[in-house]
């Protein structure tokens, strides 16, 4: 039987010391107490719905999805005594302007630093100066336009806002994929009842952390 890997800091790729007798948090040597990031489930329905049950921050997806992309993963941020706070689901798919196109749609509340981490940044949150200007872009989630602004990035387009109390980041690669936000980028919580989606599935995303054997 394989090996699972192990938890690892949500701001980070370091492994983490598990909670003790004496602490029931996780600590990374280099951002004390963190949020758990469990390794990347395999994309598939079964994946999302063991992500939703735990779910304490929304499961965004774009939908109706860009034509050609496939959902590529999702991942977790969170314990049994927190749930999952934090919670990525990856993408991929034509670039607009040539080539593979990869996104990733987090979210997660304060200071879990998941979304920094696909952003390349080195603080838990989009830093100082974030939100000064007009925002660059829009998700629409049912009838709500809900403002993100730009984050500067590097060897990507990343973009981040705040929604119901909760960061929601938008990381693509290349930074040419980020002409998919030119118009508004409908999304559903996949929380929300009621929603039968027929989601496709891709190979599991590079981006996300190590694959967990199931």
């Amino acid at each position: 039987m394989s090996a699972r890997a192990v938890p690892t800091c949500p701001r980070c790729e370091a492994g983490l010391r598990g909670p003790t007798i004496w602490s029931s948090a996780w600590r990374c040597e280099h951002h004390g107490e963190v949020y758990p990031l469990h390794p990347a489930l395999r994309p598939s329905a079964t994946a999302l719905l063991r992500v939703l049950r735990g779910a304490r921050v929304p499961v965004w997806l774009p939908w109706p999805l860009p034509p050609g992309w496939l959902v590529t993963g999702v991942a977790g941020a969170g314990d049994e005594r927190t749930g999952t706070l934090g919670c990525a689901v990856a993408l991929s798919g034509p670039n607009p302007v040539g080539g593979l196109g990869e996104m990733m749609l987090v979210s997660e509340g304060p200071r879990v630093g998941l979304g920094a981490r696909f952003a390349g940044l080195d603080g838990p949150d989009p830093g100082t100066g974030f939100a000064a200007g007009p925002p660059c872009a829009v998700v629409r989630y049912g009838h709500h336009d809900l403002p993100l602004w730009q984050v500067d990035a590097p060897g990507r387009a990343a973009f981040a806002g705040e929604v119901m109390g909760t960061w929601l980041w938008l990381v693509l690669w290349p930074d040419t994929a980020g002409v998919l936000l030119v118009e508004p980028l409908p999304v559903r919580d996949l929380r929300d009842p009621g929603q039968e989606l027929d989601v496709p599935f891709g190979a599991l995303s590079p981006h996300l952390p190590g694959q967990k054997v199931e």
